[in-house]
């Protein structure tokens, strides 16, 4: 827990304690609510785990549905408006802002949300959408649209996003 903590402190310059990023960060209070909302759905307890998700967004209007699986550490950056579709993984280290969207464009097939490798960033409004797999490192620019997939390091931006380093 302490390590969790920990990320947002090193993260944001602002934070002056582990106790006020635990008490009044928004970030912290939505990956603790969807700890336990994944812990019950993964016993197929989907009421229960959707009636935690939904007191989470209540309170810190962030969106993360309890099939999401979300590595260590993630960082979500002030959060209001973020929304993480059920069929989403994101890996260790990552960074969502404000206003980023992982969700799907179809109701069809088993995986329909990104997939984020270790160490993802994604700026404050993008929409990353579908079944894409942005590896490792990728960075997201602020309100790109992203549909297509992302080799390790590159930068994505734009509508749709095209990679910067090219």
């Amino acid at each position: 827990m302490l390590n969790f903590l920990r990320a947002y402190k090193n993260y944001d310059p602002a934070a002056k304690s582990l106790l006020e990023v635990a008490l009044l960060y928004p970030g912290p209070r939505a990956l603790l609510f969807h700890r336990v909302a994944h812990f019950l759905y993964s016993y197929h307890l989907y009421f229960l785990a959707r009636l935690v998700a939904e007191v989470s967004r209540l309170l810190t209007l962030i969106e993360i549905h309890p099939g999401a699986k979300i590595g260590k550490r993630l960082v979500i950056d002030h959060g209001i408006g973020l929304v993480i579709g059920e069929t989403t993984q994101i890996g260790n280290d990552c960074v969502l802002y404000h206003g980023v969207t992982l969700g799907g464009v179809s109701t069809l097939g088993p995986k329909r949300h990104p997939t984020l490798g270790n160490g993802v960033m994604v700026g404050a409004g993008a929409k990353v959408l579908g079944p894409v797999v942005l590896e490792d490192g990728v960075k997201v620019g602020a309100n790109s649209v992203v549909v297509k997939s992302a080799a390790a390091g590159e930068v994505l931006v734009g509508v749709p996003a095209r990679n910067l380093k090219k």
